[in-house]
């Protein structure tokens, strides 16, 4: 029952298993959905170490423009690194609040309920994450894959990027990036190597380090914190409970991972040296995770 499109094991820094089934191919970019968020973290970290602003800077103080008449305090804490963190203060998630409003994508955000004080609760956020992006984009002057391509694309020989954009011409973020297998793989390699790749720092070390750090609790995407205390007698066996760091999850096994639904993966083990990539169209993600923890994990 798990519709995989393609896998690819990395060892000790070489390609030890690749494969392509069903609808994946080898040369052609495939959907990513919010593995595309762990490259808009990195577009964040080049921007922060190049000056263009911090991690304690206010969302509120960044887009003034875009705020309620009456914003309250919740709303006018919220950081730069609560987006990352997914620590909003939302109770849920505005994503699909903004695909079907006329209103500017950072409106509806910055318009959404802020019911907790940033930093305190955990709430999956796929719009924080365009939010993150839309601030890249305002403080450099471009949009992320722009950005990113002399920082991380070109340096990891990635080509034929294409990531969606809102209808105000920003990268959506959190979403809708396109690439290869062997790309995301590269990613992978880097993220492992702390930012390294063919013996270059192309990601400075703190920011992986920082990013692939459980940060904050979280619970899987759709769950309020108040449900998630009733899963803690399955925390053993989910890679959903492990902690996030900046668009990234923690998984078992000391490892780390890019995520996207339906079965996108970038998976760093360090204990192991490894990287696993899967591309996959599947609904019950934890089940193909399963898998490569019970089959490839102990041949690694």
């Amino acid at each position: 029952g798990q519709d995989l499109h393609s896998i690819m094991i990395v060892k000790d820094g070489n390609v030890i298993y690749e494969n392509w089934m069903s609808e994946g191919k080898e040369n052609e970019p495939h959907i990513l959905n919010s593995v595309s968020k762990t490259f808009t973290s990195m577009a964040v970290g080049f921007a922060i170490s190049e000056g263009h602003f911090k991690l304690e800077d206010k969302v509120a103080d960044i887009f003034p423009e875009y705020l309620p008449e009456n914003p309250d305090e919740n709303l006018l804490a919220m950081t730069v690194k609560d987006l990352l963190t997914m620590n909003c203060g939302h109770s849920t998630d505005p994503t699909r609040l903004a695909w079907s409003s006329e209103d500017d994508w950072r409106k509806v955000f910055l318009s959404h309920p802020v019911t907790h004080k940033p930093g305190t609760i955990y709430c999956y956020n796929s719009l924080g994450t365009y939010v993150l992006s839309a601030i890249v984009q305002k403080r450099t002057g471009q949009k992320v894959v722009d950005y990113l391509f002399p920082r991380l694309f070109r340096p990891l020989g990635i080509n034929n990027v294409s990531w969606a954009e809102s209808p105000e011409g920003i990268n959506t973020g959190g979403w809708g990036l396109f690439l290869k297998t062997e790309d995301l793989a590269k990613m992978g390699l880097m993220i492992l190597q702390k930012g390294q790749f063919n013996g270059k720092q192309v990601v400075p070390a703190k920011w992986i380090e920082a990013a692939s750090a459980a940060q904050v609790p979280c619970v899987p995407a759709g769950l309020t914190s108040e449900d998630a205390a009733k899963l803690a007698e399955v925390a053993k066996e989910s890679d959903w409970l492990q902690g996030y760091g900046y668009q990234m999850w923690r998984c078992r096994y000391n490892a780390f991972r890019a995520d996207g639904a339906n079965g996108q993966y970038i998976i760093m083990i360090p204990e192991k040296n490894a990287v696993v990539v899967t591309t996959a169209h599947v609904n019950d993600m934890q089940a193909e995770i399963n898998l490569i923890w019970k089959h490839i994990y102990p041949t690694l």
